[in-house]
């Protein structure tokens, strides 16, 4: 039986770690449910880590008993001047975002994305936030379902000028 991962605030000196992890999980997790023409585009951007959002403090890394980052993800408050908001609308003072959750492709189903995502509900409502939206690929719609997010509809994410990766919004109310 393996031990539950410590799930700790992520530092600038996790950022290459959680590079990594994004590099050896995003196509084996995206494979089943993206074209190879989207993943060979999309994958290379969705596979870099930014360093404002890592270290915003609002940011975590699922830590195994190794020491390996098996999953990371955290949250940023929706509004201008916030870390890239993926849905610049007007700013709302108790609404948030999902931002960058991963789980390891190796250790996916063992209860880190859903560990991540427990720690990021707590600080969210901490904050006095009191509504998430998330942009989940197609792959991860079950997940958010499962912990409460209801599908708002298909969007597609901007990666890059000519560059477009579709995706899913999806939002939940915190109590």
């Amino acid at each position: 039986m393996t031990s539950a991962p410590l799930i700790r605030i992520a530092r600038a000196a996790d950022l290459a770690a959680i590079d990594a992890l994004f590099a050896r999980s995003y196509g084996r997790l995206l494979a089943a449910d993206y074209p190879p023409s989207i993943r060979v585009t999309a994958i290379p951007l969705l596979s870099r880590a930014q360093p404002r959002l890592v270290t915003s403090g609002r940011y975590y890394v699922a830590v195994g008993a190794e020491g390996t980052i098996l999953g990371a993800g955290g949250w940023s408050p929706a509004g201008p001047g916030q870390e890239a908001d993926p849905l610049p609308e007007a700013a709302d003072v108790g609404r948030a975002h999902v931002r960058h959750l991963v789980t390891d492709a190796g250790h996916t189903r063992r209860g880190i994305g859903r560990a991540l995502m427990g720690r990021v509900f707590a600080e969210a409502r901490t904050a006095g936030i009191h509504r998430l939206d998330c942009l989940a690929t197609r792959t991860a719609v079950p997940f958010y379902s499962a912990l409460g997010f209801v599908t708002l509809g298909p969007v597609e994410v901007a990666l890059r000028p000519g560059i477009d990766f579709p995706a899913i919004r999806m939002q939940r109310l915190l109590e």
